[in-house]
């Protein structure tokens, strides 16, 4: 370490020779960088949190490149009257289709889904049936002739005085009822008393263009008030968005919180840094020589912002570095990482303090500017450069995760400290030069003081601090057991007013267990069939946890080839003999009714026979019918175990030949993520332990002192699971990513207190903390501030990671101004401290 200082050494002289060109070269660099660095989007995507080589990622991937996946603008109507809503429906279905986008030389949307066509399903109904189905109904039908026969028979004679059981009857139908209904809905979109209506808009843009997306919604409500909902119903209210809409809410809610928290976290730190310097070199000037005391309280106000400029400038430039070479690397920001600039503000400030703090105690003590910048660069450079060098690594560990919420975190995260820490060492020192020659840095000689007065020689009831935080750290530990995992994703998501109240009209419509599936993209038919086989066989073995509703595909009810349909035709024709067989023929009966008309199908259908609605869910991007199973939950996903159960339950499909299909859908990409960060988390806290472990190693050369340096961190992470215990709080894929970045935080307070301890020798803890233990305190109050800013955005995952990270940071640094002095002031009596 220190030849590596060594070898960088000449950087100070020259930051003292031309402070100008370094400063120059810095700022031009970071405005380059910067460019780039405000083009950064937030991809909000959590497919793309994981692997691209997780195989349900290609799934989806495959599915979308197959199938599509376009996502409806939504407008949901709501009045007393059905005509009304007709009529309004009917006029903005028109003017929505003229809405033209002049970015994009484009209209906004190309179609609209509002009215079905059901004429054509409800005459050839029994060719979309499965062959189970028409089965039932063939039995159904023959049972009706046996009970007819019965019923026209008058010398037979019922003995039974029970009535009849009709269940096998009714059960026979129950599948192809379920099927028809769902096959067959209403034919406007309309809830159960016809008061709300919904029309589906499909956008020519990407959900993905946040440009498009917000031209698009504002032009939506100019026409919305242009045609004027009350003049068709006095009582008419119109909501429209849906899931597209929530989708850029979402970005511009992220977006806000990062500048919310931007200004909240840096205004605070920037107000901490300047009240905190001036007092300190104010009252140091007033303390020091008499002789040298020439400018007024005034004069020191006036110079105020004068901490900020000399620290903020530099990390400015590292920021800039950090996000232009983010943008070349990875490109995009994910939810994770979008608010990474607030808080490596609030982390980077820390070597910043450091430096200037000990360099305005070395100008005190009457050195010259070069002598101090080389002295501060020796003495507190050394605990800057093992301390930024541990957190950066502890963060860089983390690239090794498969999950990328911690991998770009952790690059991102490590990639800024170092920059950090380069910049702090090595530009810094150019504006503190510039500085003093234009005399804004007032200092004062400390004048003479007698080492023997100061009241406290060490730190007082040593044993009993560290006693006490072994046994609350022991009592921790034991019941460690109570810390929990939250796994219900809808308590990490924001939740959007507007949003709420428009699925509380719309769901009025569109309601069902069939919700949330997941599809699973065969090559060909008999795969298809083989897939559902084995998902059916699952379904009837599983009893212990089922979590599959239902599963179909298109070519279980639609034939795929002549042959089949051929067939389906012959049992068609069956069924249609025993419709018309004398004794049913002229039943007035609403279901055989309804089989009469379902049953007219003689001739094949063509794919261009099905109405759009029914197909658009069946048929790929080439108009043909999609070789690819559904599969429908029968619990809720925002429950991550459930999700993880159903991932497990259909995730992973193997045929008897070997073949292996995986399911795509948001929720299994949501389960296999949580697994995911699960399974890898003890990991990369465990790699972050010993990477800091062994730097500390490295930097102290002492097994003895490196030791001493972990057990504050080791307790203070403890101090921290007590804390979450005794609140309530839990860990969640939010802010279990920030545990590795308190760890390394948290070891900068030791490194800091115990080099200056190691520098000072016996008896001097107490100095230390009246010195470095405010450099310390200031340090991780001020990265306390930049992640406090996260507390204050409407995102309840971020909040959680601002929580734990106040909270953990919190704890390491009272450990190490408390636990530390302590347990070396109690080595320190033994006699057992070595240096």
């Amino acid at each position: 370490m220190k030849k590596l200082l060594d070898f960088l050494r000449p950087l100070i002289t020259h930051n003292h020779r031309s402070p100008y060109w370094v400063l120059a070269i810095g700022v031009v660099s970071a405005v380059i960088a910067g460019y780039y660095a405000v083009q950064l989007k937030v991809d909000t995507d959590i497919a793309n949190l994981l692997p691209k080589s997780n195989e349900h990622v290609l799934a989806l991937e495959r599915l979308q490149n197959t199938v599509g996946g376009e996502t409806d603008m939504q407008v949901a109507i709501q009045s007393s009257s059905f005509e009304d809503n007709k009529r309004f429906a009917e006029d903005l279905i028109q003017q929505s289709l003229k809405l033209y986008d002049e970015r994009t030389d484009n209209f906004f949307f190309e179609r609209a889904e509002f009215k079905k066509e059901t004429e054509t399903l409800k005459n050839n109904a029994l060719y979309f049936a499965t062959g189970r189905e028409l089965q039932d109904i063939r039995q159904y039908l023959k049972d009706e002739i046996q009970t007819a026969k019965e019923d026209a028979n008058p010398f037979l004679i019922d003995f039974e005085e029970e009535e009849p059981d009709t269940s096998d009857d009714s059960e026979q139908l129950s599948a192809f009822e379920e099927s028809y209904e769902s096959l067959i809905p209403s034919e406007y979109p309309v809830s159960e008393d016809s008061t709300v209506m919904v029309v589906k808009f499909y956008p020519t843009g990407s959900k993905s263009d946040l440009t498009y997306l917000r031209d698009m919604f504002a032009e939506y409500d100019s026409l919305l008030a242009e045609m004027n909902p009350q003049s068709y119903n006095a009582e008419m209210e119109v909501y429209f968005g849906g899931r597209l809409k929530r989708h850029l809410t979402e970005i511009n809610s992220i977006m806000g919180d990062v500048f919310s928290s931007f200004a909240s976290g840096i205004s605070s730190v920037i107000i901490l840094v300047m009240l905190y310097f001036f007092f300190k070199k104010y009252f140091r000037y007033r303390k020091g020589s008499s002789d040298d005391q020439n400018h007024g309280f005034w004069q020191h106000l006036i110079r105020l912002p004068v901490p900020v400029l000399v620290i903020g400038i530099p990390l400015l430039i590292s920021l800039c570095w950090t996000f232009g070479i983010t943008y070349f690397v990875l490109g995009m920001l994910n939810t994770m990482t979008s608010v990474l600039f607030v808080i490596l503000f609030g982390m980077g400030i820390d070597y910043g303090i450091h430096f200037y703090a000990r360099y305005i105690e070395m100008r005190s003590g009457g050195m010259e500017i070069i002598d101090a910048l080389e002295a501060t660069y020796d003495k507190t450079g050394s605990a800057i450069f093992v301390s930024a060098l541990t957190t950066a690594f502890s963060l860089f560990v983390l690239v090794l995760a498969k999950f990328r919420g911690f991998s770009e975190f952790g690059f991102i995260a490590g990639t800024g400290i170092m920059l950090a820490l380069f910049c702090m060492l090595f530009v810094l020192p150019s504006l503190l030069v510039i500085f003093e020659r234009f005399g804004w840095i007032l200092l004062n000689k400390d004048a003479h003081e007698n080492s023997g007065s100061r009241l406290l020689n060490r730190f007082p009831i040593s044993r009993t601090i560290v006693v006490l935080g072994l046994v609350v750290s022991a009592v921790v530990v034991w019941n460690s057991n109570h810390l929990r995992f939250q796994y219900d994703f809808g308590d990490l998501e924001p939740e959007f007013p507007e949003y709420v109240q428009f699925r509380e009209v719309q769901s009025k419509v569109y309601s069902g267990d069939k919700r949330n599936p997941a599809y699973i993209l065969a090559d060909n038919e008999t795969e298809v069939i083989k897939i559902l086989d084995k998902l059916r066989e699952q379904m009837r073995t599983d009893t212990t946890s089922p979590t599959i509703l239902d599963v179909e595909a298109l070519q279980e009810r639609f034939p795929p080839t002549d042959s089949a349909a051929t067939e389906k035709l012959r049992r068609i024709a069956e069924i249609r003999q025993l419709l018309n067989d004398p004794f049913i023929k002229d039943q007035d009966d609403p279901q055989l009714d309804k089989l009469r008309r379902a049953a007219q199908t003689k001739e094949p259908l063509q794919v261009e026979d099905i109405p759009e609605y029914l197909k658009s869910q069946f048929v790929n991007k080439e108009g043909e019918i999609g070789n690819f199973v559904i599969a429908y939950p029968s619990v809720g996903l925002a429950d991550g175990r459930q999700s993880i159960a159903f991932k497990n339950d259909v995730g992973k499909i193997t045929l008897d030949n070997g073949k292996e299909f995986y399911a795509a859908s948001t929720s299994i990409i949501a389960a296999e993520m949580l697994e995911l960060m699960r399974s890898e988390s003890p990991w990369m806290v465990g790699a972050t332990f010993t990477m800091v472990f062994l730097l500390m190693f490295f930097s102290f050369r002492s097994f003895r002192w490196t030791i001493i340096g972990m057990l504050p961190l080791v307790v203070g992470l403890l101090w921290l699971f007590g804390i979450m215990m005794l609140t309530g709080m839990m860990f969640n894929f939010y802010n279990l990513v920030v545990l590795p970045a308190i760890l390394g935080i948290g070891e900068d307070n030791g490194v800091h207190l115990a080099h200056r301890y190691r520098d000072e020798g016996r008896n001097s803890m107490w100095e230390v903390l009246s010195s470095t233990g405010q450099h310390v305190t200031i340090g991780s109050l001020t990265t306390m501030l930049g992640f406090s800013g996260l507390l204050f955005t409407t995102h309840p995952g971020l909040q959680s990671l601002g929580t734990m990270a106040v909270i953990g940071i919190g704890m390491t640094w009272l450990t190490a101004v408390t636990f530390l002095p302590a347990l070396i002031q109690w080595l320190e009596d033994k006699n057992w401290i070595r240096f």
